[in-house]
């Protein structure tokens, strides 16, 4: 599965626009995160324990994208984003999406 940014594939041409392809996860902190994060707030510096939860969220976001495309049968998906949403106090949603598209 081919995925970009760009809404073209380097030399291929888009046969067919399938639909817009999407996969998202919710996560919400942990109290060991929080005492830590704390800790880091007095002394300053990156909060590694949520850094660390935010990439395994992108990562399961980006493969439910990509399992959603292969459902719409795409080769390739284009144009692909990612937003965050605050979902609930200490929950936050990640949300890939982009379009799903057959080459030739």
């Amino acid at each position: 599965m081919i995925i970009t940014t760009t809404f073209t594939v380097p030399n291929r041409e888009i046969e067919q626009i399938l639909g817009i392809a999407r996969g998202s996860t919710v996560r919400a902190k942990n109290v060991g995160s929080d005492f830590l994060a704390g800790l880091k707030n007095i002394v300053g510096g990156e909060i590694e324990e949520y850094t660390r939860l935010q990439a395994e969220s992108r990562e399961q976001a980006l493969q439910r994208l990509t399992k959603d495309a292969e459902r719409l049968g795409a080769d390739a998906i284009v144009g692909v984003s990612f937003t965050t949403s605050m979902i609930a106090q200490g929950a936050a949603e990640i949300l890939a999406y982009g379009t799903a598209v057959k080459l030739k």
